[in-house]
C-alpha cells in the first residue's frame, strides 16, 4: 500500500520499525517517521489517555520540564509579546508562566480549549509542547502555525527526537499509543527551509524557529 507522508506529503516511504503493535514508516524527502492512519487510537481513545495526565501550573517539576523551552524563548521576546500555547491539555501551565513575566498568552487544544478563535490571529510567539508526537497531519497543522506568526515571531516546539533506526527499537517515546509523529534534526531543518523558516536547536528535545521580518 502507498503510504503518503503527512508532513510533506511526498509518497515515497518506507518501513522503518515494526514492533508487537505498530507499523513506523519513514518518509524519503523530510525523514519523518510516522505510525499509518489505520493504527491511529480513536478521538475518545485518545482523550482517555490525555485525561491520565496529571499536569497543573502548581506543578514545580513540570515547569522545570517546560523551562527547556520557556527560558530559550522568553530570552528572545520583546517586552509584552503575545503568545499562543498551541495543545495546552488538560492543565493549562506554559501560559501561565509566560503570564507571569507579562507576556499574554492564549491557549488552544482541540480537547480541552477548543475556542477556534485563537486561531484566527497572530502572534508574536507560539509553543507547543509535547504535541508535534501526537498530530495526524503535522504538515496541515505546522503550516497553519507558522501562518499565524507575526514577522520576527518564533515557534517553539518541544518533542522528542528521532536519532538512528537503532535507538528507535529501544525507544521509550514509541510505547505511548498517542505519539504517532516523530522528528528528527534533519526533519526539522526540512521544514523550516520549506516554510522560509530561521531554526535552531535550545536543547535535544526542544526548536525554535523564526519568521523573516
Amino acid at each position: 500500500m502507498m503510504r503518503r507522508c503527512p508532513l510533506c506529503a511526498e509518497s515515497s516511504t518506507a518501513l522503518y520499525h515494526q514492533d508487537h503493535r505498530r507499523d513506523y514508516h519513514q518518509c524519503a524527502t523530510c525523514k519523518l517517521v510516522f505510525v499509518p492512519p489505520e493504527q491511529h487510537l480513536s478521538a475518545a481513545a485518545e482523550k482517555a489517555e490525555y485525561d491520565k495526565h496529571q499536569n497543573s501550573p502548581h506543578d514545580t517539576g513540570y515547569r522545570r520540564f517546560l523551562g527547556r523551552l520557556f527560558t530559550p524563548l522568553q530570552a528572545k521576546l520583546e517586552p509584552g509579546a503575545r503568545g499562543l500555547d498551541f495543545g495546552s491539555g488538560p492543565g493549562p501551565t506554559l501560559s501561565v508562566m509566560f503570564a507571569e513575566q507579562g507576556y499574554p498568552t492564549a491557549i488552544f487544544d482541540p480537547f480541552y480549549a477548543p475556542d477556534a478563535s485563537a486561531l484566527t490571529q497572530t502572534y508574536e510567539f507560539i509553543t507547543a509542547t509535547e504535541v508535534v508526537e501526537h498530530l495526524a497531519q503535522p504538515g496541515q497543522v505546522l503550516a497553519k502555525l507558522a501562518g499565524l506568526l507575526a514577522p520576527g515571531g518564533y515557534l517553539g516546539l518541544m518533542t522528542k527526537r528521532v536519532t538512528s533506526a537503532d535507538a528507535f527499537t529501544r525507544w521509550h517515546y514509541i510505547s505511548d499509543p498517542t505519539h504517532i509523529s516523530f522528528f528528527s534534526e534533519e526533519t526539522f531543518r526540512w521544514w523550516a527551509h520549506q516554510q522560509r523558516l530561521a531554526v535552531e536547536f535550545p536543547g535535544p528535545d526542544t526548536v525554535i524557529l523564526q519568521k523573516a521580518l
